[in-house]
């Protein structure tokens, strides 16, 4: 008996789903485009997610009791001993789609729906016997296919789901449907694709005759035995190609017909829909970096439920006083929740529980006063009383919109869990709760779990109370592990200390010029106006330049360019593809098109930045500890690391963030070549090591190496060339890889990286020993001791198993990196209170601080920057830091 799935609605009757996998993961490879679609280590998953988010629209709105996909498994079937060609002549697979299949086939395991793929046969004959067999146990079925054959299969319990756009809209095929679209009932479907033929199989139809004129002869003479009884009295052009090509007809209804009789390892009613481990489900999606898809699955329920405890926290709520119940549990850590409020201090926070895992108090901030709020005023600003809070920086803001300090905080829970495990994404209380204490937190009906605490009492102080029992629990089953991994040090000396200085951070803001960041807008729109009509004019007339279809009728046809890759729509025309073509063509038309899509992304950077401008007039953007897994931060609303750093364009916006009243000017510091340095000293390579220590360029030095030339003697190209591989190598760039940056053959950028190696000898050993020991122990280490565990470096799996080494080359340097731009924010804020300065850290952004300096301190402020920004770790290279001043963030650049 299959656990009981949580959430599913289960329809009157049975219904089977069953989806062609090859043919569905194909289409969603051509509807979403590749570039937009890829993991942080450069795996393709663009099939893998336009896949995974149709079979999830599917469960939603289907319901099925039963569900299972049909595979492919090779070109060689039944139907090519019978007619070689079939199918020969169709493209090359693209190189982005290979490998995302086993990945689908990872999905679909995670998800406990079985996969079918037989040899000899293809997918559609496995569809056909599932439906065979569905029937026959009275349950209706749904095919889900792109692959019209499967339209003879459909009767009034089966219904095809035809996609018409991609795989996000499918047509719902019955027999009228069939009818209406071809004019035949779907039993008669084979003799009509018989006689049209079918170009994907390539199986040639009848010259001159098509679908009307197929179905017209189908009626006339009750099918295609009717009408091979008849050819020789059919008249005309087509009945002559009819007679002529007679054997061909028969042959294409002998192999367009599906076998529905297989020997299937997964028979139909044995496909019945199973609850799947919400563990197994982190796992791959957290490969895959899936976090809205895993949102979407989750809201559809579908998870075992009796795999964890059915109970969920029973957390009493205490009438205690609260200043006597604090009391009584005076030095012990607390598990506290805050609900409700704003962030960046702009509302109050309405509500918040304590609770020590067995009982907890709750309070509404609002009817809170008197002895009861200087109690609790005086323990959450007490640095002796001990803290658990889940993102407690969100917590913080809350709290400081109250006037209430917080201080003590010893366990943020989603940073331990992080830290233990930096590929999930998702750290929601509820899934921590569920993944390492086997217990649901599960809000009481109709309180929505976060929303402010019942001012009477009742389900919402329940569950408060419930969250903040959840999150003292979890410090128990996190400590523990975060030893083991031994990153408790991290948390207590870094992390938590990085959050407090972001949590300032984004209280204070950066002030915003809003009256040039509406020109800058306007400046892009019109230049946005100005390159559409400057490509009008090349092409002499108007066409929407955002449509890939009206592109390829310009590119292909009217201007006869060299074609791009392939899809099911044409020619490829994403930016990849188009600033390629502009490679080889420099043809003007893609210059004003490429200026065209720059001026839009620059437009809707800035009307994000106006949206985010706050009532104070300065922007608050929000930093994230728990979204890259190399331990980067990351900011979002607005997203101020998609500013362009080396661009003119990036520079004219950064005009618009300057000083704000009261302040003198801004300072920027960033560390130079980081990640080099950090290679050099992981690598301990000789020759690294004396390109930073002899003060000249590195990228010149290093060139000079590899091509055997005086340094004052390497070129520009020369130059880029090694920068571009001497960074890519940090991020574990391939030959392919940078031959695709680079524009060169991939013959010669494996020949670049050959020489590169040859001379700095200690950069291949580590690079070749980081992914061995990796394998080795399981996890990658930065200089400070942040783990990333790769278990897929053993996988069976070769895409997950070159993913996971691709991780291994990186995380180190990326990760040390990070560290150490975390350690010198640290150590900035701590020497500015020390100093008293009224100075402020305002940004962080990719490796350089940002900071609002007061009047007459900024000869202090930049002697600290520069202090303890190059005292943040003791490497065998010098740390070398960059300080810029001006009014704005254009003008502090350096």
């Amino acid at each position: 008996m299959p656990p009981r799935v949580a959430g599913v609605t289960t329809p009157a009757r049975a219904r089977l789903l069953i989806i062609d996998g090859h043919s569905m993961a194909y289409r969603a490879f051509f509807a979403l485009p590749a570039e937009n679609f890829s993991t942080s280590t450069g795996q393709t998953t663009n099939a893998v997610y336009g896949f995974t988010s149709m079979l999830i629209n599917l469960l939603r709105d289907e319901s099925p009791t039963h569900v299972a996909v049909a595979f492919d498994k090779s070109s060689h079937t039944f139907r090519t001993d019978t007619y070689p060609e079939y199918k020969a002549g169709r493209a090359e697979t693209p190189q982005e789609f290979r490998g995302q299949i086993p990945l689908i086939m990872n999905v679909l395991d995670a998800l406990a729906i079985p996969h079918v793929a037989l040899d000899g046969y293809e997918a559609d004959d496995i569809l056909a016997t599932w439906s065979t067999q569905a029937e026959a146990a009275d349950i209706d079925t749904l095919i889900c296919s792109g692959d019209r054959d499967a339209f003879q299969l459909v009767t009034d319990r089966v219904t095809v789901l035809y996609p018409i756009r991609g795989v996000s809209e499918l047509a719902r095929m019955d027999p009228d449907a069939v009818f209406t679209k071809y004019g035949v009932w779907p039993a008669q479907y084979r003799d009509l694709a018989a006689l049209v033929g079918e170009s994907a199989d390539n199986l040639p139809g009848v010259p001159k005759v098509g679908p009307k004129t197929a179905a017209k002869w189908i009626g006339l003479y009750d099918g295609l035995d009717g009408i091979v009884a008849h050819a020789d009295v059919i008249g005309g052009v087509a009945g002559a190609n009819l007679r002529e090509h007679l054997d061909q007809v028969v042959l294409n209804k002998t192999l367009n017909g599906l076998l529905t009789d297989l020997d299937l390892p997964v028979p139909a009613v044995a496909a019945e829909r199973r609850a799947y481990e919400r563990e197994a489900v982190h796992e791959i999606f957290d490969a895959l970096e899936f976090r809205v898809l895993r949102d979407r699955l989750f809201a559809l329920g579908g998870a075992d439920v009796e795999t964890v405890s059915a109970e969920t926290f029973d957390v009493a709520v205490s009438a205690d006083p609260l200043a006597d119940w604090l009391a009584a549990r005076t030095g012990r850590v607390l598990g506290v929740h805050v609900s409700g409020g704003l962030a960046h201090g702009s509302g109050e926070a309405w509500s918040i529980a304590i609770s020590d895992g067995e009982s907890a108090v709750t309070r509404d901030l609002a009817q809170v006063s008197g002895q009861e709020e200087r109690a609790l005023a005086d323990w959450l600003a007490d640095p002796a009383a001990p803290k658990a809070l889940h993102e407690a920086k969100d917590a913080w803001h809350r709290l400081d919109g109250s006037g209430l300090p917080l201080a003590g905080v010893a366990f943020d829970t989603a940073i331990a869990a992080y830290l233990c495990h930096p590929d999930q994404r998702s750290y929601a209380l509820e899934d921590l709760a569920l993944r390492h204490l086997q217990r649901e937190l599960v809000a009481e009906e109709g309180t929505g779990g976060q929303q402010a605490l019942n001012l009477d009492g009742g389900d919402a102080d329940v569950d408060g109370a419930r969250r903040a029992g959840a999150v003292h629990a979890l410090v128990g089953a996190l400590d523990g592990e975060l030893t083991t991994r031994e990153a408790r040090d991290l948390l207590t000396d870094l992390e938590l200390p990085v959050a407090w200085v972001l949590a300032d951070m984004e209280k204070t803001g950066i002030a915003a010029d809003v009256d040039y960041l509406e020109g800058l807008e306007r400046d892009f729109t019109r230049a946005v106006e100005e390159a559409a009509a400057a490509a009008y004019e090349v092409i002499g007339r108007e066409v929407n330049l955002s449509s890939p279809k009206q592109l390829q009728q310009v590119l292909f046809e009217d201007l006869e360019m060299p074609k791009t890759r392939k899809t099911k729509t044409g020619y490829t025309t994403d930016a990849d593809a188009l600033a390629d073509l502009f490679a080889k063509t420099e043809h003007a038309f893609l210059q004003h098109l490429l200026t065209h899509r720059d001026a839009i992304r620059l437009r809707q950077t800035v009307e994000s930045l106006l949206r985010f401008v706050a009532p104070d007039g300065r922007i608050h953007t929000t930093y994230s500890q728990t979204v890259a897994a190399t331990g980067r931060l990351s900011s979002a609303d607005p997203n101020l690391q998609n500013i362009p750093i080396r661009t003119e364009a990036g520079t004219r916006i950064r005009e618009a963030f300057v000083v704000g009243e009261g302040f003198e000017t801004l300072l920027t510091a960033d560390y130079s070549q980081i990640e080099m340095r950090i290679m050099a000293h992981m690598s301990g390579d000789a020759g690294l090591i004396a390109a930073f220590n002899s003060g000249e360029d590195l990228h010149s030095f290093v060139g000079s190496r590899v091509f055997g030339v005086e340094p004052s003697e390497v070129t520009a190209p020369m130059r880029s060339k090694i920068k571009a591989m001497s960074y890519g190598l940090a991020y574990g760039l391939s030959a392919f890889g940078l031959s695709k940056q680079l524009r060169i053959a991939t013959s010669e950028a494996r020949g670049l990286m050959a020489d590169y190696f040859e001379r700095f000898g200690g950069v291949r050993d580590y690079l070749e020993g980081v992914v061995a020991q990796a394998r080795s122990s399981g996890y990658t280490q930065t200089l400070l001791g942040r783990r990333r565990y790769l278990p897929d470096l053993t996988s069976d799996n070769r895409q997950r198993r070159e993913m996971a080494e691709r991780m291994a080359l990186n995380a180190p340097i990326q990760g040390s990196a990070a560290d150490l731009v975390k350690v010198a924010m640290v150590r900035v804020a701590e020497a500015f209170t020390a100093a008293g300065l009224a100075s402020r850290l305002l940004l962080q952004v990719h490796d350089e601080l940002v900071v609002e300096v007061a009047p007459g301190e900024r000869a202090e402020v930049e002697r600290i920057l520069r202090a303890e920004m190059a005292g943040a770790a003791d490497l065998s290279v010098p740390l070398e830091v960059s300080v810029g001043a001006g009014d704005s963030w254009r003008t502090a650049g350096h």
